[in-house]
């Protein structure tokens, strides 16, 4: 498995498949594995880039730059590293917070942008710090038993929310760096870009789980977002792409044959 320098940490990427690059970023204390579902479906038309950002899976555990701002500035290393111009940037989770700043900060470097069950742009603000600190102290006493717990109450999806996939979860999360655990935390509360993402004129899928908490906020990002479209899953909780894969693969695939299409772009035909 390859690994490069990147920004002062050495970070796991893999490339599969051949055509137009289309990159998958993971969520907070997530890995590849959130996006393997999709990308096995993908890699059959497109080139399908994984990485795994500083503190997690197996890239390096680095003393500092556990930020989004950091996130995004190593997915931009890592095309320079792949010598990628432009690319279509997927995120899920903390992976659409680092898709925001992208857009914002580095347009000229996506083609595209898929935005999956994203953080809001206005920050993960429904966490109360009680429990910020209890979920803290949960990892660092190792209390697996409650992270699991916590897990098997909100399973809603037996067919694919299996007893395996619950501990493979939970070793997700204490397998992170404590940087990436408590440093990713804070800057996804403290993202503030709503009133920017009039300016993301990046052609943008969203992706949202009917299931998922953050599909209130997430249909009030994309309301504000001025090129963007829209797929929301029945089926799907926050963990969209293992809940719906083929789902998500297919309108990944068309978005990228389509671009975003809303009842304002079919309008404008007429005129």
């Amino acid at each position: 498995m390859p690994f490069a320098p990147i920004n002062g940490a050495t970070l796991w990427y893999e490339v599969r498949g051949q055509g137009e690059p289309i990159l998958l970023h993971h969520g907070y204390t997530a890995s590849r594995v959130n996006w393997m579902p999709v990308a096995e479906r993908l890699q059959t038309d497109y080139q399908v880039i994984l990485m795994e950002c500083r503190g997690t899976g197996e890239s390096e555990h680095t003393p500092d730059g556990y930020n989004l701002v950091q996130y995004a500035a190593d997915v931009i290393g890592l095309l320079d590293h792949l010598e990628i111009e432009r690319v279509t940037f997927a995120g899920h989770s903390m992976g659409g917070g680092i898709g925001y700043i992208l857009a914002l900060d580095y347009p000229q470097r996506l083609k595209r942008l898929v935005l999956m069950a994203p953080i809001p742009a206005q920050g993960v603000g429904e966490i109360t710090p009680e429990l910020r600190e209890q979920r803290l102290a949960e990892r660092r006493l190792g209390n697996r038993a409650a992270v699991l717990a916590r897990y098997r109450a909100m399973q809603f999806r037996a067919d694919v929310e299996t007893e395996a996939w619950f501990h493979d979860r939970v070793d997700h999360i204490f397998n992170v760096s404590d940087g990436h655990f408590e440093g990713s935390a804070e800057s996804m509360r403290d993202l503030n870009v709503v009133d920017r993402l009039h300016e993301i004129h990046t052609p943008t899928l969203m992706i949202a789980g009917a299931v998922d908490n953050l599909l209130k906020p997430d249909l009030l990002d994309f309301m504000r977002l001025p090129n963007a479209t829209l797929d929301v899953l029945a089926r799907a909780g926050h963990e969209v792409a293992v809940h719906e894969p083929e789902r998500v693969a297919q309108a990944i695939a068309s978005f990228m044959t389509h671009g975003p299409i809303t009842g304002a772009t079919l309008l404008d035909r007429l005129t």
